[in-house]
């Protein structure tokens, strides 16, 4: 997986923050809601998440801990369970006389 440097994080960040801070002081003005949410979306890419809040705090967390931890953070994360296959296995099934069946065949 490859990671922003540090440096470009936290520059991005301060103006996802800053921007923010502006945003919701004026929140009528098109200009600067428009231009907060290109720096969301600046971050959003920058730390492979899809939504500003999440980038941000990752962003956060990125900043505050080393390499390592973030990249076993990162993998601590839920990962889809595969399929369990309940029942015999398809090479020992047999018909209802007691024979075996080949392969595929009920």
């Amino acid at each position: 997986m490859l990671l922003p440097a540090k440096t470009e994080v936290a520059r991005q960040l301060r103006r996802y923050r800053a921007w923010e801070r502006m945003m919701l002081a004026s929140p009528a003005d098109v200009g600067v809601r428009a231009t907060f949410e290109d720096s969301g979306y600046t971050l959003c890419v920058l730390m492979g998440k899809r939504c500003a809040r999440e980038a941000a705090d990752a962003a956060e967390r990125y900043l505050r801990t080393s390499l390592v931890a973030y990249m076993q953070e990162q993998s601590e994360l839920p990962r889809p369970v595969r399929a369990v296959r309940r029942g015999p296995p398809v090479a020992d099934r047999r018909s209802p006389s007691g024979r075996k069946t080949p392969s595929g065949a009920a």
